[in-house]
């Protein structure tokens, strides 16, 4: 086909591999044991991506991805691969970048609401039962119907104070609210918030037009996020975030079909995480939206030490395979190795299940899709070295870096504005000052005139008027709903 977008991924010096841009949508996987060259392997790839123009966002879990800004360097083991792959035109370069990081120290700080996140992911990420999602559900419903942003866990923690104080007058609507779930998920928010999430949420919100970018040249930048602190300390908030963000993106972006290349390529490392833990219920929607993204351009990368990490109904989605070493050393493990070497697609000179437990750093059995979308006869290769530097860039250079960015100042200032929060605060106070008014005028009245009344009836405190405007607005036009996430109206919600 001419006018193809191909890039070389490695070879063997008797063949090639070459990955067809126009089928990055179908994803792929990269997995190996610890030490077998993946993150080098996802540095190459997406420093290719980069080349051909198109933006990639990648989770870097040990600090090393950072190399991607700074050219590589020469040394007698590149010289030597780039002769065995029979590269003519091999040339170190650097790479644009953008750097992002969640606690804001290594790069700009990445956000999103509570709102958006929605409450079947934040029911995951707080670990809760199902009578505890329940009335988390039933918290975004109240915002919804009650106009009240939830932008950051204050706004989450106030809404769930004020649901517990007036339970009796919500239940007819929302349901049984016990005190007892509403403190197991004030408990857990006080985990999390320990674990740094708060600084997770809030505004300003990241946009996703900015991890979309290309450079003066027409390069993709590269929008690496730091999540090395993330990794340990809250592993399940940087699961979140990674299916937020891939939720986001199929809500957002217009349909393009199959284009010739990706609009965007995403890298997530650790994939595991993804699903350890993970409900079935949310599993099934991440499994339908790496199913349906393909329609928006976007590609999807796993990378992990094993494939049966990852589900099997979304690893038999992943039409690129890159295989790095499998270790072998217990009757489990032997039974990966071979379940692994029948994904691939049969190549008679080699013996995939033999050879995968005998690959060298760096080297991988690959298999990628050719142009009718089939899979490719699987081959061993050496997979081509990065001509960006390999390991981290130091401090300076990343300061550097910070310091020219297009998004210096977007980010680093957060925004409150008016919320839930805010907003149950304000009520409160206005119904301290009302109820301190009363008791003032009632020691000024005769007591026989007793309690006042106005037409026979009890003035409602502004509590109650609330909760009654609540229920109005259920079935009311005028309820506003507030935007929540494509992962909670996937499976034939309405948004």
């Amino acid at each position: 086909m001419s006018g193809e977008i191909r890039f070389l991924i490695g070879g063997n010096g008797r063949r090639q591999v070459h990955f067809r841009a126009d089928k990055a949508n179908r994803h792929g996987l990269i997995a190996g044991a610890t030490g077998t060259g993946k993150t080098v392997t996802l540095q190459v790839l997406a420093e290719r991506f980069s080349a051909i123009g198109v933006p990639v966002f990648l989770a870097d879990v040990k600090g090393d991805l950072s190399g991607l800004a700074r050219p590589g360097k020469t040394h007698p083991k590149i010289d030597e691969r780039v002769r065995t792959i029979g590269m003519d035109d091999f040339t170190f370069h650097a790479n644009p970048v953008l750097f992002w990081d969640l606690f804001g120290k290594f790069g700009h700080p990445v956000r999103t609401t509570i709102s958006d996140m929605g409450p079947l992911l934040l029911s995951s990420l707080l670990q809760l039962n199902d009578t505890q999602t329940g009335v988390l559900y039933a918290a975004f419903s109240i915002a919804d119907d009650t106009g009240m942003l939830l932008l950051d866990l204050k706004d989450l923690r106030a809404l769930l104070q004020w649901m517990a104080e007036h339970r009796k007058e919500l239940s007819a609507e929302y349901g049984n609210i016990s005190t007892a779930s509403v403190g197991a998920i004030q408990r857990r928010l006080l985990i999390l918030e320990e674990q740094g999430a708060e600084e997770l949420f809030g505004e300003p919100a990241l946009r996703l037009e900015d991890l979309m970018i290309t450079d003066f040249s027409g390069h993709g930048v590269i929008s690496i996020m730091d999540v090395t602190r993330l990794i340990h300390d809250a592993p399940r908030v940087y699961a979140a975030f990674l299916i937020w963000l891939l939720a986001e993106l199929f809500e957002q972006l217009p349909e393009v079909g199959d284009p010739e290349k990706p609009v965007m390529v995403l890298f997530f490392d650790e994939a595991h995480l993804l699903f350890d833990k993970a409900p079935p219920a949310l599993v099934e929607k991440i499994e339908q939206v790496v199913r349906l993204i393909r329609s928006k351009g976007v590609g999807v990368f796993f990378i992990t030490q094993s494939p049966l990490d990852v589900p099997e109904e979304i690893l038999g989605q992943l039409g690129t395979r890159i295989q790095h070493a499998l270790r072998a050393f217990t009757p489990r493990d032997r039974k990966a190795v071979k379940t692994v070497a029948q994904t691939f697609r049969e190549n008679p000179e080699l013996d995939a299940e033999k050879v995968i437990t005998e690959l060298g750093t760096g080297e991988a059995l690959v298999s990628v899709l050719d142009a009718k979308g089939a899979p490719t006869p699987v081959e061993r290769v050496l997979i081509r070295p990065p001509a960006s530097r390999i390991g981290p860039i130091t401090a300076e250079e990343r300061r550097r870096i910070l310091a020219r960015s297009p998004l210096k100042g977007r980010y680093e200032e957060e925004i409150d504005r008016e919320s839930a929060y805010e907003m149950l605060k304000k009520k409160a106070e206005e119904a301290a000052r009302m109820e301190a008014a009363e008791r003032a005028a009632k020691t000024r009245r005769d007591d026989n005139r007793g309690p006042s009344r106005r037409g026979g009836r009890r003035r409602q405190t502004p509590w109650e008027a609330m909760a009654n405007s609540i229920a109005r607005s259920l079935g009311s036009s005028l309820g506003r709903r507030i935007a929540r996430g494509i992962l909670d109206t996937l499976l034939g919600g309405k948004k």
